[in-house]
């Protein structure tokens, strides 16, 4: 007989929270193998390298609706031309924030050498700039 975990099992094998295995089982990216005599959910190897997949997948950028396409629908895996198509959205996503991040450190620091250079015990005029005050 395989290797059977229970939901906790899984989850500790995983390295994450048994509240995200039920969650990606709500939101139809993994079910339970098979149940107990006691109904307890019970997981096999292919469980644990699906969840691993997932959690791969998110790390490096993958959001829960491309890893639904990754994985496929009833074990078809995507051809290179779709998976092409989610990188590129990934990398446009990516691309999109990092031009937010800049302009967000280019606004601190501009907020910072506004500090600098004013009095450190008067009133704050960036706190007022923020709030839509000169």
């Amino acid at each position: 007989m395989a290797e059977q975990y229970t939901i906790s099992q899984l989850a500790r094998a995983a390295e994450v929270p048994t509240t995200t295995v039920r969650y990606y089982e709500r939101i139809g990216l993994m079910a339970a193998e098979d149940r107990s005599y006691g109904n307890y959910r019970l997981y096999g190897p292919t469980s644990l390298q699906k969840l691993k997949f997932i959690r791969a997948a998110q790390a490096i950028g993958f959001k829960l609706d491309d890893v639904k396409a990754l994985i496929g629908d009833r074990g078809n895996s995507p051809c290179c031309g779709d998976v092409q198509h989610l990188i590129e959205q990934r990398l446009a996503d990516i691309t999109h924030q990092l031009k937010d991040l800049r302009r967000v450190q280019r606004d601190l620091k501009a907020a910072l050498k506004k500090c600098q250079q004013g009095n450190a015990r008067a009133h704050c005029h960036v706190i007022d700039g923020l709030g839509g005050q000169s």
